[in-house]
């Protein structure tokens, strides 16, 4: 009997088309995405003088600014004590901030770990969105005694606070994946993204509130998924009314901007250890 015969060539590669993220490889291979987020981890804070003070630090001088300017100045009203509103919002769009910042560079970063072997490349952008939220999980401890402090206590509705969290790792997850890819091959993405965060930040109602905005526009407005994650994630903390018109559009919206980022990655996986 011919020896080739017996022979089995497995070849692998990266699947095709929307459908290309394979969930049950990635689950395979969780022992790895826990060592790159504990790696992240300890990396972002190394040799750092006051270490992860900073998860704390950020949020709050970042809230105190926004009071005297936003609150004490330009007089916006809100449902609940504004530096409630406003760390609110910090929160979550610092959260996204920086995992789209970290995961935007994990390819060119893990440059030797890519082209030496095989595993599901999501894994490593995803590690980058999972450790950022070390940093949400400190800032949550310091929104829930501000809430004690003003005595805004919160409803029934808090238990769908992890369902707004979920909706934000998952926007993060995508537009860090996304950006993380075209840095591969447009190594110019990386002075154009601070300038992109930016813009986001201000068309989201991270330091005003959605109502603002008038109510002709408001839903154009909601095309932007932060825009939902945000006004819901409040509602559902602070106990107050829900928009879920709103909360529907930037929904539906952050579906579908996912699977355009996730099918470009998958359409760009293939060369990742060609192009790096």
């Amino acid at each position: 009997m011919n020896a080739t015969q017996n022979t089995t060539i497995t070849r692998i590669g990266p699947k095709k088309g929307f459908f290309s993220i394979d969930l049950a490889e990635i689950w395979s291979y969780r022992e790895l995405l826990y060592f790159l987020t504990w790696r992240d981890i300890k990396i972002r804070y190394k040799q750092t003088a006051i270490g992860v003070t900073w998860a704390v630090l950020q949020p709050v001088l970042t809230t105190v600014i926004f009071a005297l300017l936003f609150s004490r100045f330009a007089g916006f009203t809100t449902t609940v004590p504004y530096p409630l509103f406003a760390l609110s919002g910090l929160l979550i769009w610092l959260f996204v901030h920086t995992a789209v910042s970290m995961a935007s560079t994990s390819f060119v970063n893990n440059s030797q770990l890519v082209t030496k072997v095989y595993f599901p490349r999501l894994i490593v952008p995803v590690a980058d969105t999972v450790a950022s939220l070390f940093d949400l999980v400190f800032g949550l401890a310091i929104l829930a005694m501000l809430m004690i402090y003003y005595r805004s206590m919160p409803s029934i509705t808090i238990v769908l606070a992890p369902v707004f969290i979920f909706l934000a790792f998952l926007q993060a997850a995508a537009f860090g994946t996304l950006f993380a890819a075209l840095n591969i091959n447009y190594r110019d993405v990386k002075f154009a993204l601070p300038f992109i965060l930016q813009v986001w930040m201000i068309a989201s109602p991270v330091f005003y509130p959605a109502s603002v905005i008038d109510e002709k526009w408001r839903l154009v407005f909601a095309i932007n998924p932060l825009v939902g994650i945000l006004e819901g994630f409040r509602s559902s903390v602070f106990g107050t009314p829900f928009d879920w018109q709103l909360i529907g559009v930037s929904v539906a919206s952050l579906i579908i901007l996912s699977a355009v980022s996730f099918f470009i990655f998958g359409h760009l996986e293939e060369d990742f250890a060609d192009v790096i």
